[in-house]
């Protein structure tokens, strides 16, 4: 029934193996809590963060690049890929990615917070995407899930066996629902060995946040070395 659901998620044809350290998928939320202002600063906020330097030197500090995917996800079926897998090998690519997040706009503005499926689409991007040593999927977002199964259908009926989830909360106005959400991404959304979360203080701090996390996902892994870092990782 989940996998009816989604079957159709990821449109685009496959893209050929390439020799990589780091299949990583960002994916943004657009859904109807997140308004026009804060859609701005978080695409923003990415575009920024992807040209700042300690990010970039990250992204060139092996001579294996990361191949790199961006969607943006709101309702069971409202995902839209901004940047298909691209190969981040120079400093271009990385600006060409950074240029097309930074120009695009929010594909819908008025559906509910369906992580489920959002974690179903990232799940058939990796599929087509390119052998890379480390799968990466990032997801942001500013609420719980609302609509459709649960991230840990998702989890369990699509091949997320060798990808790592990690995530960015965007705080909400008050402490109770910030506690509630930071829980929910701790238990329900971080998944695999190292998974780790990132908070930003609002959606003014998103570019902050974003830039830190990138720096720890994108830095070479020592291949063999065990992580102490996970928070609450679900494998």
């Amino acid at each position: 029934m989940i996998r009816a659901a989604a079957i159709a998620m990821s449109l685009a044809g496959p893209v050929a193996a390439a020799e990589c350290r780091l299949a990583l998928v960002l994916a943004m939320d657009v859904s109807s809590s997140v308004d026009m202002a804060e859609d701005s600063l978080q695409r923003g906020g990415l575009a920024a963060a992807l040209l700042a330097p300690p990010v970039q030197d990250a992204f060139f500090a092996s001579p294996l690049p990361v191949a790199i995917a961006v969607y943006e996800w709101s309702g069971r079926y409202n995902q839209e890929l901004l940047v298909d897998w691209t190969l981040i090998e120079t400093p271009a690519h990385l600006r060409g990615v950074a240029r097309t997040i930074g120009k695009s706009s929010r594909s819908h503005n008025e559906f509910p917070t369906a992580m489920g499926y959002a974690l179903a689409y990232g799940a058939g991007l990796f599929q087509r995407g390119p052998d890379c040593l480390f799968r990466t999927l990032d997801m942001a977002g500013d609420g719980e899930n609302n609509e459709g199964f649960p991230p840990a259908a998702a989890y369990r009926e699509f091949a997320f066996s060798d990808v790592t989830v990690n995530g960015l909360v965007v705080n909400a106005a008050d402490y109770e629902a910030e506690v509630t959400l930071v829980d929910f991404y701790r238990t329900e959304v971080l998944h695999g060995p190292g998974a780790f979360l990132e908070i930003a203080q609002g959606f003014d701090d998103y570019a902050r946040a974003i830039r830190a996390k990138l720096i720890r996902e994108v830095t070479p892994k020592a291949i063999g070395a065990r992580s102490f870092e996970a928070e609450d990782p679900k494998g």
